[in-house]
């Protein structure tokens, strides 16, 4: 499987994106582009691979320093999370069932998903930019990061279901802005798919405002889809 993100046109046109796709060995190709280029499906469909619409991805900022946390509240804190056994299991109770863009591709099924999503968590682990919610002593949500100079991306985050509607997941937010914070960094990004409008109720509440919106196809050869084999 092979990635390509497309943020900007004027840096990277449809041409030498067919370019790219023409030449890719890969299997499947994950392409995300900018919702804007409304003319570009129509152009990926007519080349030799399988176009699959697979989600689309809603960008979110947060100027460091200007959200609406909530109030300090009993024993709930943040705290690096290091345990590769934790990371997995709180990775599968909360996105055990999400719908997210793997889900669109016929060769790949939800285990694969949810495993996709544990190894990207614990790559962050590893760097040192997860952490974790606790609420009287239980580990109950989790956020992992990328980080640069000027930018903390939360790439995956939430809180267990049995906790779900108290009003922890602001504090994960809080938690990490205060991490923005504490390393100078001017802006918090998160993303997620068009589709999960609770959690965008939440980032709104917290004073995130949307910022760009990417669709995300999946080029796939088209042998796989009858059963050609590699």
């Amino acid at each position: 499987m092979e990635r390509l993100t497309v943020v900007d046109e004027t840096r990277f046109s449809f041409p030498a994106v067919r370019e790219a796709i023409m030449g890719s060995a890969a299997d499947v190709i994950v392409l995300r582009y900018p919702a804007e280029y409304v003319g570009w499906f129509a152009k990926l469909a007519m080349l030799d691979r399988a176009a699959v619409f697979a989600d689309t991805l809603v960008y979110w900022r947060l100027p460091a320093g200007e959200g609406r946390p909530p109030e300090p509240e009993g024993d709930i804190r943040a705290t690096e999370l290091t345990s590769v056994a934790m990371v997995r299991a709180l990775i599968s109770e909360i996105f055990a069932r999400y719908g997210n863009h793997y889900l669109a591709n016929p060769l790949l099924g939800a285990a694969a998903a949810l495993e996709g999503y544990q190894e990207w968590a614990l790559r962050s682990t590893a760097a040192g930019k997860c952490l974790a919610l606790t609420d009287d002593s239980r580990v109950c949500g989790i956020a992992t990061l990328e980080e640069d100079e000027s930018t903390t991306e939360i790439l995956l985050a939430g809180v267990v279901p049995a906790v779900q509607g108290r009003g922890l997941y602001a504090h994960l937010l809080r938690a990490v802005e205060d991490r923005a914070l504490g390393r100078g960094a001017a802006e918090v990004v998160i993303s997620t798919q068009g589709h999960n409008t609770r959690v965008q109720r939440a980032w709104t509440r917290y004073g995130f405002v949307p910022v760009q919106t990417l669709l995300t196809v999946h080029l796939i050869r088209r042998p796989l889809l009858h059963g050609g084999g590699a």
